[in-house]
Parts: structure tokens; C-alpha cells; sequence
């Protein structure tokens, strides 16, 4: 494990140098409280981290990540902000690499197969700890997670970060920007975007989430982009403010 890691450190910043990668930002490797382990997914193994929660915690959590064929990881910077909110909540949190991502097995499968791969790190949170499962998601992650998670009763609350709102990738990744599922869904909704995100142009996510059923809440965060550059702090609050009006309220 320790030398996997040392390699990543390594190779990280050629990575970020070559600048190929959309999703280039990642954190460093965790060490207290977690859990590294490998979900059994339709494709194969699904690497994944599991960060601790308190001794009796009301609820579970799992976070996806942005889009694998521009370099979204379960390390990204939002990716790990968001599960940083969720956990300060004593919720344990699962962040996990869709098939064919980091060491998980199989190939990327244009936001089809990854519905399985959310829904293969709901069952295994649910057999861990029988608790209600808060989903949040960034970009691509938010975009299969919502479809995934949206119609399944073990989900009281969905969160969605930079949720694009025009297309990212090629046109085989269309189909996952359809939402019209969430007109009907009365589950409690946040949607968090930076007010210059180049895939939620203004009035665009405002358009869309007019649409969705209550309850739902959108928050645009001053000047911030698609990643939330200089902006996590604010996103980490937003996400902290809700939960704990959701929990208060339930």
C-alpha cells in the first residue's frame, strides 16, 4: 500500500504538469480514521475509501466523482471536501473509483454501467451500516448518482456540486444530462454551483432546476467555476448548512 502510494505522489505532479486532465486536483492520501477496501461491482472491483464516522451516527454517506475521462478521481479536491462536510457530521462516507478508474476494474461505460457502480456502493453502505444514506455527487458524479439514488428509499437527501446543465463530453455521454427524473423526486434537493461554471451557464441550472419538484434549494457561489477554485471553503459551508437544516428538520 505504501509503495502504491509513493508511486502516486510521484506521478501526480507530471500529471498536473502535462495539464491532459480537466479533473487534475487531487488531495493527499488520508490516514486517519479510513478505510481502503475494494466494493464487488457488476465489472469487477471497485476501489474505495471509507471514512470513519462517529460511534453512533444517524446517517451514511457516499460521494461520487467527476468524470474519469478527464481525470476525475475519489481524490479530487471536491470530491474530498464534500465527504470532509458530510463526515464532520460523524457520518461515515464512502468515496469509490467508477469501473475502469484508479484500481477498479472494467472500462469506462459512458454513465451507464456507473448507475451500477453507485448502486453497488449504496448496498454495500446499507449491509455495513442499516442507516440512511445522504448522496452527493460532482460533475459526472452527480449526473449518474441522482439517476441512481433519486427512486431508492434508503436515500432521505440528494446533493448535487457542479451538476452540468450542457453536455461535457462526447455525445455517447448525452443521456446522462437528461433530469427530467427529478421532476417528480420530493426528496430534499441541494444543487451547488460556482457562478462562473462553464458547464451551468447563468440562467441555464436556474432554468433546469425550476423544473424539479420541491423541496430543493440552489446555491450559485460568488465567483466561483466549474471546480470551485478558491471557492471550496464556501461549497464545504453550503453543503454543512443544509445537511444540518435537513437533519434538524427530520
Amino acid at each position: 500500500m505504501r509503495d502504491r502510494e509513493r508511486g502516486c505522489r510521484a506521478l501526480a505532479p507530471y500529471l498536473c504538469e502535462f495539464g491532459w486532465m480537466l479533473y487534475p486536483d487531487s488531495v493527499p492520501f488520508e490516514t486517519a480514521s479510513i478505510r481502503s477496501l475494494f466494493l464487488d461491482g457488476p465489472a469487477g472491483r471497485l476501489e474505495a475509501l471509507l471514512n470513519g464516522g462517529s460511534a453512533s451516527p444517524t446517517h451514511a454517506a457516499v460521494v461520487c466523482h467527476p468524470h474519469p475521462l478527464f481525470g476525475g478521481t475519489l481524490h479530487n479536491k471536491v470530491v474530498f471536501h464534500a465527504m470532509k462536510a458530510l463526515n464532520g457530521f460523524g457520518f461515515p462516507v464512502l468515496r469509490f473509483n467508477f469501473r475502469g478508474t484508479g484500481l477498479s476494474d472494467g472500462e469506462h461505460a459512458h454513465g451507464i454501467g456507473e448507475l451500477e457502480d453507485v448502486r453497488t456502493a449504496l448496498d454495500w453502505m446499507e449491509r455495513e451500516f442499516a442507516l440512511p444514506i445522504v448522496f452527493a455527487g460532482f460533475s459526472f458524479g452527480a449526473a449518474v448518482g441522482l439517476r441512481a439514488a433519486y427512486a431508492d428509499d434508503r436515500i432521505p437527501a440528494l446533493i448535487a456540486l457542479g451538476l452540468p446543465a450542457v453536455p461535457v463530453a462526447d455525445r455517447k455521454d448525452d443521456r446522462v444530462y437528461d433530469y427530467d427524473f427529478l421532476r417528480t423526486s420530493t426528496k430534499p434537493k441541494l444543487f451547488v454551483s460556482g457562478s462562473r461554471d462553464q458547464f451551468a451557464p447563468p440562467g441555464k441550472l436556474e432554468a433546469l432546476v425550476e423544473t424539479f419538484s420541491e423541496p430543493k434549494k440552489l446555491v450559485r457561489i460568488e465567483a466561483g467555476d466549474h471546480f470551485f477554485e478558491g471557492r471550496l471553503r464556501e461549497m464545504r459551508e453550503t453543503i454543512e448548512s443544509w445537511v444540518g437544516e435537513i437533519i434538524s428538520s427530520g
